[in-house]
């Protein structure tokens, strides 16, 4: 791994060295037992086939670390570990899919910061609350990335924005769908700089960038592994990165902090969950053996590739990061205005 490449991911990974201080108490089900008891209070397990939901369509972040996982779980646990995109309703739909299943410990879905923070405050009903979930592991986090068409007249945050006070409501702004980091990111964007960006939200990443590539839509913040071939072909110009650093893989392009908004800052994250009524023992298990797949040395590499890292967090710790990660943008939904389209 080169030097740069380390260093954006130090910088990922560096608020996680030691452990989470839960600053309130997370409204996530998480085991009170350390993992050794856990362990070895967990009956049988598994004993069928694992499954995945993925709350999106396939070819975005969400589905590629399913699928990454997958595949070397499966090895591990000797069960076969399936993926079901089930994509829609601001991923609601892939939520409410996990919680319908038998809470036996073999089904998860992939959350993220849309359906398991964001969405709380944007939804006035939801069929779901934070306590329906039990924190599993986090997955991975990494940059994402403002984008535009190469026909759009921008090569920097300040020239966009230039155009969008000139054209209010000229341009639209793609993202994978509503509450993403996606359409968070750019919402923020829009708040920050005072511009009027059409939102168009799609079912995932993969359609979205499609419609970017074609024209249909002009700009778009997409995350690092599913941008990157696109901008490198010279397809799509990338502006700015949504986090603090700038990203190894793209070492010429500004934060959108430094790009004339101080203290701007988003991180795509994507962690396993499953229903807060399976047993403690059961969830612990499924950590630990997430954990060793995330410790591999080839899986690290291939997140690496993404751009991201594996935050080493317990499922308490993670709990709380989900449960920070809710408050914040609880704020920024409020402020913003920002209401399920």
């Amino acid at each position: 791994m080169d030097r740069s490449r380390r260093r954006t991911l130090r910088a990922l990974t560096a608020p996680f060295a030691a452990p989470l201080a839960v600053p309130f108490a997370a409204p996530f089900a998480v085991s009170a037992l350390a993992p050794s008891a856990a362990l070895a209070q967990a009956p049988a397990f598994p004993s069928k086939p694992l499954t995945i939901v993925v709350p999106a369509t396939p070819g975005g972040i969400l589905d590629l670390s399913s699928r990454l996982i997958a595949g070397e779980l499966s090895k591990r646990i000797g069960q076969p570990v399936t993926i079901d995109n089930k994509a829609g309703g601001g991923q609601v739909i892939g939520m409410q899919t996990m919680l319908r299943a038998e809470p036996d410990g073999h089904t998860m879905v992939m959350g993220s910061i849309g359906p398991n923070a964001a969405n709380y405050a944007i939804f006035q009903k939801l069929p779901y609350a934070p306590g329906d979930f039990a924190p599993v592991a986090h997955v991975v986090s990494m940059p994402n990335v403002l984008l535009v068409h190469p026909s759009v007249p921008a090569n920097t945050v300040a020239e966009l924005v230039a155009l969008a006070k000139a054209k209010p409501g000229g341009l639209s702004i793609a993202s994978s769908g509503t509450a993403t980091s996606s359409h968070l990111a750019g919402e923020m964007l829009k708040m920050r700089a005072g511009i009027d960006l059409v939102h168009v939200p799609y079912k995932g990443a993969a359609p979205a960038l499609t419609d970017l590539l074609g024209g249909q839509v002009q700009v778009m913040v997409d995350n690092l592994v599913t941008a990157l071939p696109h901008v490198n072909s010279g397809k799509l110009r990338a502006l700015a990165v949504t986090t603090a650093q700038r990203a190894a893989e793209l070492p010429a392009v500004p934060t959108v902090a430094e790009s004339g908004y101080p203290g701007f800052e988003v991180v795509v994250w994507v962690g396993l969950l499953t229903s807060s009524k399976v047993p403690a023992p059961l969830v612990e298990r499924l950590h630990a053996e997430i954990a060793q797949v995330l410790a591999m040395p080839e899986v690290r590499r291939r997140l690496a590739e993404m751009g991201g890292a594996s935050l080493p967090m317990s499922t308490a710790q993670f709990g709380a990061f989900i449960a920070a990660e809710t408050e914040k943008w609880g704020v920024v939904v409020r402020q913003a205005g920002i209401r399920a389209e």
